[in-house]
């Protein structure tokens, strides 16, 4: 029986949840494996857009309001959702479409607490920050490749270059909370890459994974599996990617936390 492919971050975030609730846990309350291993913690500061036709004295005013004074919020997440900048619309000069390319701290930046996305709804514009307080021993990144507009389903190609080893993830952390992780360097043990159409069905899914107990990598597709070599994770178009966080090492050897 064929079955259409469907997004695997929508599956992902499913599976994870379900599972968590399975073994008692809630949104907000109940501990569980799941939540343990993937669950981190950050803060969401919100405030509304003044409106651009004001005054200076009518601005101080305005602010002054309860409804345009910044909010905070403490949520949990599974994952982190990294925003992709828009693709070029032209080719350049010698009418070649350049696939763009973008650090992965360049998408990162966004957790960093300083860094402010705007948020339009129907009627208002909100400005967010967001500002990660805990870290959890495995990240999940979601790279938001997926734009849907009023009449198709956009596809942005833009290559993410990530080293395979050694990221730190408290370089996002103000130094309040980095004093809280005693380790935040973590590894590359997974990463999903989408290749293809963006509409339904169309597109496939392959996944890089590192067996640790070789130290090797390989290549998944449906029931096909090949080694490849780390370097050349790095140039696919990444989907979804989880990180380990590194345990201390004693005298060469692993510490377990």
């Amino acid at each position: 029986m064929y079955f259409p492919v469907g997004d695997c971050v929508e599956f992902l975030s499913w599976f994870l949840n379900s599972l968590h609730q399975c073994l008692g846990g809630g949104k907000k309350v109940g501990k569980t494996i799941v939540s343990s291993t993937f669950r981190g913690k950050m803060r969401v500061y919100s405030r509304k857009v003044l409106p651009l036709d004001l005054k200076e004295e009518q601005k101080k005013e305005v602010m002054e309001r309860e409804e345009y004074r910044e909010t905070m919020e403490e949520i949990p997440f599974m994952f982190l959702t990294c925003d992709l900048p828009p693709p070029p619309l032209f080719p350049d000069e010698l009418r070649e479409n350049i696939i763009p390319q973008i650090p992965l701290f360049g998408i990162l930046n966004k957790f960093n607490g300083l860094s402010e996305k705007e948020y339009k709804t129907h009627k208002d514009s909100i400005l967010k920050r967001f500002e990660i307080t805990h870290l959890p021993p495995f990240i999940i990144l979601y790279i938001k490749r997926f734009n849907k507009t009023r009449f198709l389903l956009e596809k942005n190609p833009t290559i993410v270059n990530f080293p395979v080893k050694g990221i730190d993830f408290g370089e996002l952390l103000s130094p309040e909370n980095k004093a809280k992780h005693p380790n935040t360097t973590y590894d590359l043990i997974a990463n999903i890459v989408h290749d293809g159409s963006p509409e339904a069905g169309k597109g496939t899914y392959r996944v890089c994974l590192l067996h640790k107990g070789s130290g090797k990598w390989y290549e998944l597709q449906d029931l096909q599996v090949v080694d490849i070599l780390p370097q050349m994770i790095t140039l696919s178009e990444s989907y979804v990617q989880i990180y380990e966080l590194r345990k201390e090492t004693f005298n060469g050897e692993e510490k377990d936390e």
